[in-house]
């Protein structure tokens, strides 16, 4: 995954999906919140109603308390309270309507098709069977009921609230109510409300989040044009000390080419030459020159070899990694005089792949060298083991150690530079550590799976 698309996942996905949560529980909140005001402002409309009713119901029973209180029940009286209550209004829409114990209308102002007829069976728009409600509410002495009624000035059907009372000498119910839609207009104006709220703090939201994505983008964009300036001046140097160390290893085979095997070829030349004169003039020496110059042949057959081994071990490819680092510490400790343990815990089919057998014997050949040149150390331990699924090889010295925080500033801090290399380029792990009297070097390979 290239930089620019890690910085969108860990940065832009979960800030997005952060704002989102949060715009999930504003709305919730919000609307939570909107219903809850809802409510109070419906409660608190409703007992200003509900007292309202109750006072217009009180004025009308004050009305004909004379004609119903003081017992008269004949028909002139009933007539005349009737009379007195389709007078009495409060508004286009404020009325009072009185019916009989079995649902009959007998006053109603606004709708006097009504008067007369038997209602105990008519529904409003709910369902409800609105004066069989009224009359329980009554009865049960609450004297509240909301139900659906036509509204006198829009003639549509409008909820209503009513409150209603018995008048126990007539068997009448009389009652009066009030509309709610300045109900439903107030609630409505505070889901709208609300609904604007949301929409304002989503929007709000919206743009904290996308400027919050422009700077990640931004500042990714920047991190990863510096990433690229980095990796492109580290691809730069890395070129360069591919240069360097080609030119160097050129320049060490060159000169021991020319100081090693080029001067013994050319004394072997100058041998054959004197030999071959001193048997042309019959000397007897000739027979000496040319065994010498056969034994100047063999040394430098053994130098080509020597140089051969340095470039590509001959065991490596023969007998395997085991035998290659077991002749090198033979031969390390032969040449520095140090005391080398080897210790093989390979299997005996182990079967290294090729890019992991040359990068360990390269390493133990560094690591060698660093121990000649820096070490002052009397003893060499070299471990190398494996399991199913990695190569370990240890190497450590009891010399006088090192502060591994400086390797760059170090004479070997290349060399070691070098074996961090191989073992990253070969997903392995390497670890070091250095101290007055031991140095360890630690690396592990991982192995195919079979």
């Amino acid at each position: 995954m290239q930089l620019k698309h890690k910085i969108v996942a860990l940065g832009v996905l979960p800030l997005l999906l952060a704002a989102a949560v949060i715009c999930a529980l504003v709305i919730v909140q919000n609307q939570r919140l909107g219903e809850q005001q809802v409510q109070l402002i419906e409660h608190a409309i409703l007992s200003s109603k509900r007292a309202e009713l109750k006072s217009y119901v009180a004025m009308a029973m004050s009305v004909i308390a004379p004609l119903h209180a003081g017992g008269r029940g004949d028909a002139q009286a009933q007539q005349q309270a009737l009379a007195a209550l389709a007078k009495i209004s409060f508004g286009e829409d404020g009325y009072f309507f009185v019916y009989d114990a079995r649902g009959r209308n007998l006053m109603h102002p606004r709708q006097t098709e009504l008067v007369g007829k038997d209602l105990w069976d008519m529904t409003d728009a709910h369902g409800l069977p609105a004066v069989q409600a009224l009359l329980a509410s009554a009865s049960a002495g609450d004297g509240f009921q909301r139900y659906a009624w036509r509204k006198p000035s829009s003639g549509r059907e409008t909820d209503k609230l009513a409150y209603v009372t018995m008048l126990e000498g007539w068997g009448w119910m009389l009652g009066t109510g009030l509309y709610l839609e300045d109900v439903e207009q107030a609630t409505r104006q505070v889901r709208e409300e609300v609904a604007d709220g949301i929409h304002a703090t989503l929007v709000a939201i919206a743009s904290v989040a996308l400027i919050a994505v422009l700077l990640v983008c931004a500042a990714g964009l920047t991190l990863s044009v510096r990433e690229h300036r980095l990796a492109d001046r580290k691809l730069q140097a890395l070129n360069q000390r591919i240069l360097n160390l080609q030119e160097e290893e050129r320049s060490r085979v060159s000169r021991e080419l020319h100081d090693g095997i080029s001067q013994l070829l050319v004394s072997i030349k100058f041998q054959f030459e004197l030999a071959a004169h001193q048997l042309a003039a019959g000397a007897s020496g000739g027979l000496d020159s040319l065994h010498q110059a056969t034994e100047r042949l063999g040394s430098a057959i053994g130098e080509i070899r020597r140089i051969s081994h340095d470039l590509r071990p001959s065991l490596l490819d023969t007998l395997g990694l085991p035998a290659a680092i077991g002749q090198l510490a033979a031969e390390f400790e032969q040449r520095c005089a140090l005391r080398v343990r080897y210790a093989n815990r390979l299997a005996d089919d182990a079967q290294l792949p090729d890019a992991t057998a040359v990068a360990l014997f390269r390493i133990v050949q560094e690591a060698l060298t660093n121990i000649e040149r820096h070490a002052r150390a009397g003893t060499v331990h070299i471990d190398l083991e494996a399991d199913g699924h990695a190569v370990q090889l240890q190497v450590g010295d009891d010399g006088i150690g090192f502060n591994p925080r400086k390797i760059e500033q170090m004479p070997g801090g290349i060399g070691l530079r070098n074996i961090r290399e191989r073992v990253e380029h070969l997903g392995g792990r390497f670890s070091l550590s250095s101290s007055s009297g031991h140095t360890g070097m630690c690396v592990v390979l991982p192995l195919p799976v079979v």
